[in-house]
């Protein structure tokens, strides 16, 4: 999805407001500026630029056919925006109290027959309304400022099909939330440079200058390639438990007890804590493997483990990265089932990436379990606990508010 797609119908700003609220704020002006000088100084970034230079009313919409709501219209800089109350969805589709249960259950790979036959309508209003979240900026909509961006991703391919032909979702995760989706026919090094454009281009339009340090991946070498073209400064971190799993699968029956053995030195290797440790490990098993270990697929992967001796190493010299893609793989679990369970993917590219572009802001932004929450019933969210606070408590009405521009923050000073 094309950057410049979203960004020209983000002329919407998303504020908290109460319906009680509201209605005062459609009617006395003295109080909507008041309420709109507030809200800038507390939040700049969710309106756009040039409002430190000032704004002025500019009258209000239609009354919505569908809920009986108008939206004020403000001027900022010569251009026209409206202000939305977060109690409604975009286009006036509905209240989110209505529609926040349902959504929710999305994130669990609950068909969309399903909701029509639980909260009424029919599939395909539930389609679209999940749908239209895929227009916002995943980044921007996802993270608060842009100090909270991560120095460390993962990223991998997630494997799907469109119409029966084999498609990927080049898929970028940092800190517990999925910061970029993007599907693609094909796994070759272009394909997926077009594919992971979309987040860097996410990235750097809240931060022009963001550059993370590391990116976890598998052995595939197109992503490697990729990745290094699109942040030239990036170090790859090869994924320690794929190196694993090849062993692993390839331990047949009669393998079982070399396999265990052969499980617990690689574990030995991982848990190393210094260069020196990690290198006389790594040594050690590959000199049982040679010795103990008869010609087999699994003593082949073993000596290929080893022989990456150099990029084990390099994995101490950045503490902070991912050394193993656990975080994306649990992520991928729920991506797999909203896939399988739903059977939507009748359709094209495009709305394939938008489709899982909104199953992410769903993972992002609704609450963990009850017995997570319980600890922190405030940051009870991967994205509140990335950013360290949220805009609202309902989470719905949180991620309107966050997608306020679409999600193209601008971080402006305050009036």
């Amino acid at each position: 999805m094309a950057l410049k797609d979203n960004q020209k119908s983000s002329h919407t700003i998303v504020l908290s407001f109460s319906e009680q609220t509201y209605t005062s704020f459609m009617k006395d002006n003295q109080l909507a500026h008041k309420i709109i000088c507030d809200e800038y100084a507390k939040h700049p970034e969710l309106f756009p630029n040039g409002m430190s230079a000032g704004y002025k009313l500019n009258g209000k919409t239609r009354v919505s056919q569908k809920l009986g709501i108008q939206m004020r219209k403000i001027v900022v800089g010569g251009v026209s925006f409206q202000i939305r109350p977060s109690f409604v969805l975009p286009y006036m589709r509905a209240k989110t109290a209505d529609v926040a249960g349902p959504l929710f259950l999305l994130r669990f790979g609950v068909p969309f027959w399903a909701l029509a036959v639980v909260f009424g309508r029919n599939a395909m209003y539930w389609y679209r309304l999940f749908l239209s979240l895929g227009n916002f900026s995943l980044v921007g909509t996802t993270i608060h400022h842009p100090d909270r961006l991560s120095e460390d991703v993962l990223a991998d391919e997630h494997h799907t099909r469109i119409k029966g032909q084999k498609a990927y979702i080049a898929t970028t995760i940092a800190s517990g939330c999925i910061l970029g989706v993007e599907a693609t026919l094909s796994a070759c090094e272009k394909a997926l440079k077009k594919a992971y454009q979309v987040f860097k281009d996410e990235a750097q339009y809240l931060k022009a200058t963001y550059q993370p340090k590391t990116v976890n991946t598998d052995g595939w070498f197109a992503t490697q390639n990729v990745w290094q073209t699109l942040f030239p400064a990036i170090f790859v971190v090869e994924c320690f438990l794929h190196a694993y799993l090849k062993v692993r699968d390839r331990a047949t029956k009669k393998l079982v007890e070399f396999f265990e053995t052969a499980a617990d030195k690689i574990w030995q290797c991982y848990t190393a804590d210094s260069k020196r440790s990690l290198s006389q490990r790594l040594r050690r098993l590959a000199e049982w493997t040679t010795n103990c270990l008869q010609d087999c697929p699994m003593k082949e992967n073993l000596l290929k483990l080893c022989a990456k001796k150099k990029r084990w190493l390099a994995h101490l010299d950045f503490p902070y990265a991912y050394r193993t893609s656990n975080m994306l793989d649990r992520i991928m679990k729920f991506m797999n089932r909203h896939a399988f369970n739903s059977q939507m993917f009748h359709s094209n590219v495009k709305a394939t990436s938008k489709n899982f572009r909104a199953f992410a802001l769903i993972h992002n932004f609704s609450p963990y379990s009850p017995a997570i929450s319980a600890k922190d019933p405030i940051l009870n969210t991967p994205v509140a606990k990335l950013n360290g606070f949220i805009y609202h408590h309902n989470w719905l009405q949180n991620l309107m508010i966050a997608a306020s521009l679409n999600g193209f923050r601008q971080h402006s000073n305050p009036l």
